[in-house]
């Protein structure tokens, strides 16, 4: 298991657009699982919604792409400080099953699917539980600061 200090070194992001706690698990090349712990204290609840709180879709893929980002990160060992950024370059296939709403541990898992020319492709899925919330074909660009 990684803690924050590792995900700090291996993604750009900070308060309050870090989506990732956790990284239990990681195969250099292959896969990780992530977490993030949803909390009430999140800004996006602010409005999203006031009266029902629910996770909006948008940060789920944002997740999904930040654990992608360790993944690919970790896979070329390379970090933001040795001059690569990995940008989130599309989603493909998006489908949301199930609201997330605070007190829920959003499970992040990602596997690669390809590299080409620096685009890398991910199929990844969250889940809460044992129920699916959000799966996607994430894409992400290696690119130098």
């Amino acid at each position: 298991m990684y803690q924050i200090d590792h995900i700090l070194k291996h993604l750009p992001h900070r308060f309050p657009f870090l989506f990732v706690d956790r990284v239990i698990s990681v195969e250099e090349g292959v896969s990780i699982h992530a977490q993030k712990c949803v909390t009430i204290g999140e800004d996006f609840f602010n409005g999203h919604f006031p009266d029902k709180p629910v996770m909006p879709g948008v940060i789920i893929i944002e997740a999904l792409a930040q654990a992608s980002g360790i993944l690919g990160f970790m896979t070329m060992n390379k970090t933001p400080d040795s001059g690569s950024i990995y940008y989130f370059a599309g989603a493909d296939d998006v489908r949301f099953r199930n609201p997330v709403v605070p007190g829920d541990t959003l499970e992040l898992f990602s596997k690669i699917v390809g590299n080409k020319r620096g685009i890398w492709k991910f199929d990844c899925k969250a889940m809460v539980g044992d129920k699916e919330v959000c799966s996607a074909t994430i894409l992400c660009a290696d690119r130098p600061k």
